[in-house]
């Protein structure tokens, strides 16, 4: 019942006008940034941050959350009339989308992919007030040792899970670890890795990185790929569904929901993994499989809904335990650290009216984008026939204007070069950017963590393991560890040793080939002497 009044005081803060119209135009700048190619919304985040020092923190926010579900709205926009996704969690919804726009049916691919959207994102944020209360009532319970192990936890499995290699993983967090370590130390007050100058004495500021990694390094990466002409794109009308795909629709949205929410939820668990279960799952339960791989309506209902659901579930570690598990979410978290407000399970008690106004915020947020997705569609379209170089070199302007406003030093305009610089050379050479942003904002928290834990135990190594969840966090961390290399040792094994007796039996039967060869031989003589 205090969960429901507290909701109701947030919807109260959330239905201002105010607090509407930054609703409102998340929702829109999120969907834009959705649909053209290689913007996604931490991009759009990281350049607004510098805009809302001025705002209420509530208003940012909602902004901020708006531009998060709009992203994954718009993203299937992209991949249904370009084949082309904006994000990786939209692969799949391409896969049947695009064939279904191109048999004429883009209409009812947008269509299914906004309705579903609607229903995951409301079923989403309908189990985020169920759940994040309960994991802060349990996270409030957490020593520092425990909250120390969860950290390292979040930072290894989405070190480990992104990226085609787990050596490049822990490269791009270490760079991170190395860039939050910038500045002077919290307790004895000595400079880290300032190599004598001045201004990274304060360390670097968190904006100044998002902007970098995310702005400056994707839009020379792009840049670096960039094609002159316009994009063609299939045209479409509204958006609209007829009875049989409304029938073969609803079932794969809530299990894509199912799906979605709780991978959502977890460090590294993404919206990639479910929105594959989702399409997996509905191929194996549809009574049209032969349509898969031709445009088969469910295989874009179920995937959306599990990518939009998985939102959702990402903002439940990061309002409860202030731990981020993808690029936005670090972003936003980033934002209410330069607020000075502390994320964590205490959030809630601090500043219960920022956090129900925001997750009010996410069911009006959720309804403006069904209203504004479905009509407007065909003008989504047309965005993708943007100039390219008009695109990027806008970005490039805010980005350098918003890193420069932070602290108004042009030495911040040199970092934010080498840092975007960074960035453009992670993509290059295949490293993941989100443990990078990570390392950058979890791991000064980590490092008080771990610096409460050694005060507690007297300087004790063992401090960091006093606590039986810590015990059992670190078996797992061994686990995700360890066990991925030893399955690929098993597989090698086994390969070596079938090739092993491919070769010895190869060797064995040669002898006997060669004598049926020759008996062979002698009956044809034989024969040939009878005649």
């Amino acid at each position: 019942m205090d969960t429901l009044n507290l909701l109701m005081d947030g919807f109260a803060s959330a239905l201002t006008p105010i607090n509407l119209l930054f609703a409102f135009a998340g929702v829109v700048l999120g969907t834009a940034v959705g649909v053209l190619p290689g913007i996604g919304p931490a991009m759009a985040v990281a350049l607004l941050l510098p805009v809302t020092f001025g705002m209420e923190t509530s208003s940012a926010l909602i902004m901020f959350a708006g531009i998060y579900y709009g992203g994954m709205y718009g993203g299937s926009t992209t991949s249904i009339l370009l084949n082309t996704p904006g994000e990786s969690a939209t692969v799949i919804t391409a896969i049947e989308g695009h064939k279904m726009a191109k048999a004429g049916r883009a209409s009812q691919a947008l269509a299914t992919a906004a309705i579903g959207s609607f229903v995951a994102g409301t079923i989403g944020t309908a189990l985020l007030v169920t759940v994040t209360p309960i994991v802060v009532k349990f996270a409030v319970s957490l020593g520092a040792p425990s909250y120390f192990a969860i950290m390292v936890l979040s930072l290894v499995t989405v070190t480990a899970v992104l990226g085609s290699s787990k050596i490049r993983g822990f490269a791009s967090l270490g760079l991170g670890l190395a860039i939050g370590l910038i500045g002077m130390d919290p307790v004895s007050g000595q400079k880290r890795l300032t190599f004598g100058f001045a201004p990274l004495v304060d360390g670097i500021d968190i904006v100044v990185v998002a902007v970098a990694v995310f702005a400056i390094g994707e839009a020379l990466w792009i840049a670096a790929h960039l094609r002159l002409t316009p994009t063609r794109t299939i045209p479409v009308g509204t958006p609209w569904m007829g009875k049989e795909d409304w029938k073969r629709s609803w079932k794969p949205w809530l299990r894509g929901t199912a799906f979605g929410f709780p991978f959502g939820a977890l460090p590294a668990g993404g919206a990639e993994v479910p929105t594959f279960l989702s399409y997996v799952t509905e191929k194996k339960l549809s009574k049209h499989p032969e349509e898969f791989g031709h445009g088969a309506i469910e295989g874009v209902a179920g995937p959306e809904a599990a990518n939009n659901a998985s939102a959702a579930g990402t903002l439940t570690p990061m309002l409860a335990l202030g731990l981020p598990t993808n690029a936005t979410a670090a972003v936003m978290l980033a934002f209410l650290t330069m607020k000075g407000i502390q994320p964590g399970p205490f959030l809630f008690e601090n500043e219960p009216d920022l956090v129900w106004a925001l997750i009010a915020s996410l069911f009006i947020g959720n309804t403006l984008l069904l209203l504004i997705n479905l009509p407007l569609a065909p003008l989504w379209a047309r965005l993708l026939k943007i100039p390219r170089p008009y695109l990027y070199a806008g970005i490039l302007f805010f980005a350098t204007l918003g890193a420069f406003s932070v602290n108004m030093q042009v030495a911040d305009l040199w970092i934010l070069l080498l840092i975007g610089l960074l960035g453009f050379a992670l993509r290059r050479f295949g490293l993941p950017v989100l443990p990078l942003i990570l390392g950058v904002i979890i791991g000064p928290m980590a490092e008080e963590q771990l610096r409460k834990t050694f005060q507690l135990s007297a300087g004790s190594v063992s401090g960091i393991w006093s606590e039986p969840l810590a015990v059992g966090i670190y078996i797992l961390i061994a686990i995700l560890l360890i066990l991925p290399m030893l399955i690929s040792f098993i597989r090698r094994s086994r390969g070596i040793q079938s090739d092993l007796v491919e070769t010895v039996l190869g060797e064995e039967h040669e002898p006997a080939k060669h004598k049926a060869e020759l008996a062979g031989e002698k009956e044809q003589r034989v024969g040939k002497d009878e005649s």
